[in-house]
């Protein structure tokens, strides 16, 4: 499991988190665990997540869950009565003891009880009604972080993931649109839900090792820029009222509870089908990202643009995206319409990207793992697989969780799915309950599978190890690196990278871009393959790469730096983004990169920068829109190009221009 792996040091940075001050019990002990809250960039980095007792035994109760029962999961606080628990069950004092006695670092827990919540499903609404907001703040936050700040815990990470669907439903369910709902018209007007996450954030945000990550819906919700831009800058107001500030956000979560692919392998948002866009196919529906990793990446850029920190990260969730089973399909579909391309190659299988209850052919997705791509803090499971998403029919509880007819198999469709079935499971029981039948069929249909994997004998042989392993720039935080690809006898899935022997991402292509270093420090670096049934090959061998000094060497002219990173690769071409750090003093007006290509790449279209090409060499200058950066401010640029042969990344320079 990519989360099993011994604790290390990490490398801090000088500069703590000045939160509110805790009363701590005077001694040693007390003086200890207050030196433990120091802030870190990423909480997910050398951190050995909680497995939730709970859910773990439920798994393995299931034939074959013994295989992923040990994966950390996040806790769901979805009402008051959860903080001490439910029924006899672990309430969430007991979660944090019972990580302490694991050795655990890390606990990821889901704040999930605003006034009048998820105003536009009724399977998931809650026990609080829209004006009540005082009782959110008394009764539920402050409990909770009166656990949380408790110094028993002061050594224990908290990432929490706050408030699914709140406001994305504000940009997209209030007022005008196919979805939009009374009650989600009423929360925009009395804005408790701004006012409820801003309050969240600021009180949780007060206790040290507290790391807040704001939920973002998905790329099939807002993934247009439409919906995108001003979603980025409601969670802006909300970040910034009730005594909350930019700082208490550590990021962003998005595909929460949800089941949209990671990636798409098979086509790419620029590709075309006889002179048109893919983006005009019903699946995508003039969307601009086929999936979530590059909506999270883009959400990122959006987000830093509406005044959040540089630093944030994004979390993506896993859980249920895999799509792997029979019906994934093997490459691109054909080319005879947009359609057919997009919907014969695309692994998500459901009927519409609006359909979000129980889907029928899902399956686990990504293990849970550590900043695996350029922005992304870690891969996570949020919502534990095998726990509902509402109930099939009408059953009487004492939850708030109404009847949602988008959980109903018979069901055929709204405003917000395209007027399409439903695509839900049948006999599904209330929302958080446990569903075992979907369990099974999210194991059966995991990608990666799990435990060798699917159909016909087992495949137990392991991919060649790579070779070739170098590295192609270094800036003062990142190091590029590539390598020469790996054999298997049914197929090489993708790459672990591994930093002084820790995993520290993955990778789809032959090239990776660790980022988040320290200036000045030499890293040595691994590469296994692992093919789709989870074998793994040994490792490469080591490359050692030092990064630059702060403000010098081959990032930048001292004012900027830029790094590279290659986002998708399918052999004849690629994207890639490349981002741009102010790391000046003073802001920077404008910047210029540059970079030249070692191979025949060409550069076919770019966004949010004006790029040039003349043989090898390439520049870049800012858009009008993002060539003022504020110190420490970042930005960043795409492209589609093309090659052939090998696509190493080169090392790009920036200037102050």
């Amino acid at each position: 499991m990519h989360w099993k792996r011994p604790w290390h040091v990490l490398a801090l940075g000088t500069a703590l988190f000045a939160g509110a001050a805790l009363t701590v019990a005077p001694g040693p002990a007390a003086a200890a665990e207050r030196a433990a809250a120091a802030r870190v960039d990423n909480p997910y980095v050398g951190a050995t997540p909680y497995v939730n007792s709970e859910w773990s035994a439920n798994a393995a109760r299931e034939p074959g869950g013994g295989a992923v029962s040990d994966e950390p999961t996040y806790v769901w606080l979805d009402r008051i009565a959860a903080i001490e628990g439910v029924n006899g069950g672990m309430g969430l004092r007991d979660h944090l003891d019972a990580a302490k006695a694991q050795g655990a670092d890390l606990v990821q827990l889901v704040v999930y009880d605003l006034p009048g919540r998820d105003c536009a499903a009724l399977a998931s609404n809650g026990e609080l009604g829209p004006d009540d907001l005082a009782a959110y703040e008394n009764d539920y936050i402050d409990p909770i972080a009166d656990v949380l700040s408790d110094p028993a815990y002061a050594n224990l990470r908290i990432a929490t993931v706050i408030e699914p669907d709140s406001l994305p439903n504000l940009v997209t369910n209030a007022s005008g649109q196919a979805g939009a709902t009374d009650a989600c018209a009423k929360m925009l007007q009395n804005g408790n839900y701004v006012n409820g996450v801003g309050y969240a954030l600021a009180t949780l945000g007060d206790i040290p090792n507290v790391y807040n990550y704001i939920d973002a819906g998905h790329h099939g919700w807002l993934g247009w820029d439409t919906n995108l831009v001003p979603f980025a800058q409601l969670a802006h107001k909300a970040a910034t009222t009730s005594g909350a500030t930019v700082a208490d956000v550590a990021g962003f979560a998005v595909n929460t509870a949800n089941y949209s692919a990671l990636h798409e392998p098979n086509f790419t948002i620029s590709d075309t089908v006889a002179g048109s866009s893919v983006r005009q196919s019903k699946w995508l529906d003039w969307n601009q990202y086929t999936d979530e990793q590059s909506f999270a990446q883009g959400l990122r850029s959006a987000a830093v643009t509406a005044g959040f920190e540089s630093g944030i990260g994004m979390l993506v969730d896993t859980s249920r995206n895999g799509w792997g089973g029979s019906a994934r399909p093997a490459g691109p579909g054909p080319t005879t319409s947009v359609d057919a391309y997009v919907d014969g190659g695309r692994v998500d299988r459901r009927i519409h990207a609006g359909n979000w209850c129980n889907q029928s052919g899902a399956g686990l997705g990504e293990r849970p793992a550590t900043a695996p791509a350029a922005g992304i803090d870690a891969y996570v499971w949020v919502k534990p697989p095998g726990e509902s998403d509402g109930a099939s029919q009408a059953i009487d509880n004492d939850e708030g969780k109404g009847f949602d007819r988008m959980c109903d198999p018979t069901y055929t469709g709204n405003g917000r799915n395209g007027n399409s079935p439903s695509g839900a499971l049948a006999d599904s029981p209330l929302a958080g309950h446990w569903f075992s039948a979907q369990f099974r069929q999210l194991l059966a249909n995991a990608y990666p599978p799990v435990g060798g994997g699917g159909g016909g004998g087992a495949d137990t042989q392991a991919p060649t190890a790579p070779t070739g392993l170098r590295a192609t720039g270094t800036t003062a935080s990142s190091a590029s690196l590539s390598w020469s690809a790996s054999s298997d006898n049914v197929g090489v899935a993708g790459y672990l990278v591994y930093r002084g022997g820790v995993q520290v991402g993955t990778s789809t292509t032959t090239t990776f871009t660790d980022t988040g270093l320290s200036a000045s420090t030499a890293y040595t670096y691994t590469v296994r393959a692992r093919d789709a049934a989870g074998n793994t090959s040994a490792a490469s061998g080591a490359v050692t790469a030092t990064t630059s000094s702060q403000g010098g060497g081959g990032g930048g002219s001292g004012a900027c730096t830029a790094a590279y990173h290659v986002d998708n690769d399918w052999g004849s071409g690629f994207t890639a983004t490349v981002t741009v750090t102010n790391t000046s003093a003073t802001a920077l007006p404008s910047w210029l990169v540059k970079w030249a290509f070692a191979g025949n790449q060409k550069v076919t279209n770019a966004w949010n920068a004006t790029v040039a090409q003349s043989g090898q060499a390439v520049t870049a200058q800012n858009a009008a829109h993002n060539g003022s950066l504020s110190p420490g401010a970042s930005a960043s640029f795409g492209f589609q190009g093309s090659y052939g042969g090998s696509n190493a990344a080169p090392t790009p320079t920036c200037t102050a221009s």
